[in-house]
């Protein structure tokens, strides 16, 4: 699975669970850590998790490898890192307070008006 498949994948897992506010960006001319980051924000604790749920349920069924999952037992902000994508599932007082969007306002947005759901 090249990093586009993968990224679909956790747009969509994450769509799947109502994720909000769904965002990718490309930061593989930026950054050697990732090709994709993808930020989205659950309405509680419990959705942050059944988000994060989805995703890894989605990468073992796909037989990926999951670097770590990180926050889940805080549901403020839960970070899986799925190798060249890494997703950050945030409650959206903490997205706030962490603005990740801005902080690496030089990536260019992915548009993922295809695999998100609108409502």
């Amino acid at each position: 699975m090249d990093s586009k498949q993968l990224l679909e994948m956790v747009v969509k897992a994450a769509d799947g669970r109502r994720a909000e506010d769904i965002v990718a960006l490309q930061v593989d001319q930026i950054s050697p850590m990732a090709d994709y980051f993808v930020i989205m924000t659950g309405g509680s604790d419990r959705q942050v998790q059944a988000i994060t749920e989805a995703i890894v349920e989605k990468a073992h069924e796909n037989k990926l490898e999951i670097g770590s999952v990180e926050g889940k037992n805080h549901a403020k902000w839960v970070l899986i890192d799925l190798g060249d994508v890494v997703a950050h599932v945030f409650r959206e007082e903490t997205r706030e307070f962490y603005n990740l969007e801005k902080l690496w306002s030089d990536a260019p947005l992915v548009n993922l008006s295809d695999w998100v759901i609108e409502e």
